[in-house]
């Protein structure tokens, strides 16, 4: 079977997550499709040279009609944000941009699969799948699996273990309304609240660091790239090897947390060769289920907005 992908958009995030894709998987065919066309062609030369270590892949630049038999397209194409704008100041000019990019491909007869990273993701992942028609289930976005792993990272570090020691989640919107599902999190097989030192001050911390981590990359280098290019090639791997992978993702809820208002948020959710094959409700405190029930309230508002 021919494994192929379309990357839309080349930026830092698209040509990181082709690097990694290439090294972690079985990639038979990638076309990059930016506006840029020369940088895409040149990444793919550039890339090309990484066949050589990791197996035989035809490379080149593309347009949306390249969607026609793909499996996965992805989209990274957007604004980036910008210091001190938050990611739901994004949303109009980047939905102007996805609903350009969404109705050509669907066009194209794309049957594959879309995975979604573009900023506000929640919202756009929503979007993507409302333009295209498509079941729930082949319409996924990045969530909050990257700010899930600043997580485990900055707990990792604080409590000197092996970061495959910690299972601790983000949950919400990928943005300002995310919480972390400390109630639920292990680490060494044993609840992080039993942990010495695990104040509501230390949590109130910890919380701070990891959903200031991406503005203070942002702030020093203009971007932040490495983890979610990652993340991506991971689903993307998951996706074309049809293995079974749990990951905070933007899924679609329907019911879960008690939320019914037909949107996508970051919560657990097992993805495969078909896409979203289930999502996981995990168990929240009170706390946690009302914030959870807030960050749902915040991306309908911004929702509903945009008809």
């Amino acid at each position: 079977m021919n494994r192929k992908v379309l990357l839309v958009g080349d930026g830092a995030v698209g040509s990181n997550f082709a690097n990694d894709l290439l090294q972690t998987t079985r990639v038979d065919e990638l076309v990059i499709c930016d506006l840029n066309k020369d940088r895409a062609t040149g990444d793919c030369l550039d890339l090309e040279d990484l066949t050589y270590f990791t197996g035989q892949t035809k490379l080149r630049a593309g347009d949306y009609s390249d969607a026609a038999d793909a499996d996965v397209v992805v989209i990274t194409a957007g604004v980036p944000r910008k210091p001190g704008e938050s990611r739901l100041d994004l949303i109009k000019k980047n939905a102007a941009i996805l609903r350009s990019i969404v109705d050509p491909v669907v066009a194209s007869g794309f049957s594959g699969i879309f995975v979604v990273s573009a900023n506000p993701v929640d919202i756009l992942t929503t979007l993507t799948q409302k333009l295209s028609g498509f079941p729930k289930k082949r319409v996924i976005g990045t969530g909050t699996s990257l700010d899930s792993a600043r997580l485990r990272v900055e707990l990792a570090k604080r409590l000197q273990v092996p970061i495959e020691s910690v299972n601790a989640w983000v949950l919400g919107e990928h943005g300002d309304s995310s919480f972390e599902n400390f109630s639920s999190a292990v680490v060494n097989g044993k609840p992080l609240l039993d942990y010495p030192g695990m104040t509501e001050a230390a949590l109130d911390e910890i919380e701070a660091h990891v959903r200031e981590k991406g503005g203070e990359i942002i702030g020093k280098k203009g971007a932040t790239y490495y983890g979610v290019a990652m993340m991506l090639a991971r689903i993307v791997a998951a996706i074309l090897e049809n293995n079974d992978l749990a990951l905070p993702l933007s899924a679609p809820l329907h019911g879960e947390y008690g939320i019914n208002d037909e949107l996508y948020l970051g919560t657990l959710a097992i993805i495969n060769g078909q896409g979203i094959s289930h999502v996981l409700e995990l168990p929240l405190n009170d706390s946690e289920l009302a914030k959870m029930q807030a960050s749902a309230a915040t991306m309908k508002e911004t929702l509903d907005s945009l008809d």
